[in-house]
């Protein structure tokens, strides 16, 4: 009689990201930090909070936080350990907080691998 499979859980390390949310407002980055910086309207005829798909893919904080990941993997940037994001820029910086606490519904397969690798830990 064989003996059952034991599966073997492990933890799976979670990259701390910090939240400015103040204009102004800035945080010591060290070697291990990296950094994105969310910008507002870009000006294009449209004002700011209304829907433009050219604007949301730069404020998309959880596909930029897959392309950081997916850059590392290919060798494009230096490991990092942590992140911090700059919205300050944004009207209503509270749809990133949203994004990142996974209140809002995921949009594509990266946006669960966002949820499970990434975890917000400061809002400044």
């Amino acid at each position: 009689m064989s003996e059952p499979a034991i599966k073997i859980m492990t933890r799976i390390e979670t990259i701390p990201v910090t939240l400015i949310t103040r204009p102004g407002h800035t945080v010591g980055l060290d070697a291990d930090t990296a950094f994105i910086r969310l910008p507002a309207n870009s000006g294009h005829g449209h004002g700011d909070g209304e829907v433009c798909i050219a604007c949301a893919g730069r404020t998309d904080v959880r596909a930029l936080l897959h392309n950081l990941l997916e850059e590392q993997k290919r060798g494009m940037r230096p490991a990092f350990r942590h992140v911090v994001v700059d919205a300050s820029a944004l009207d209503d910086p509270q749809q990133v907080v949203l994004a990142l606490t996974g209140r809002l519904p995921a949009q594509a397969l990266r946006d669960h691998s966002v949820a499970r690798l990434f975890r917000l830990v400061e809002t400044v």
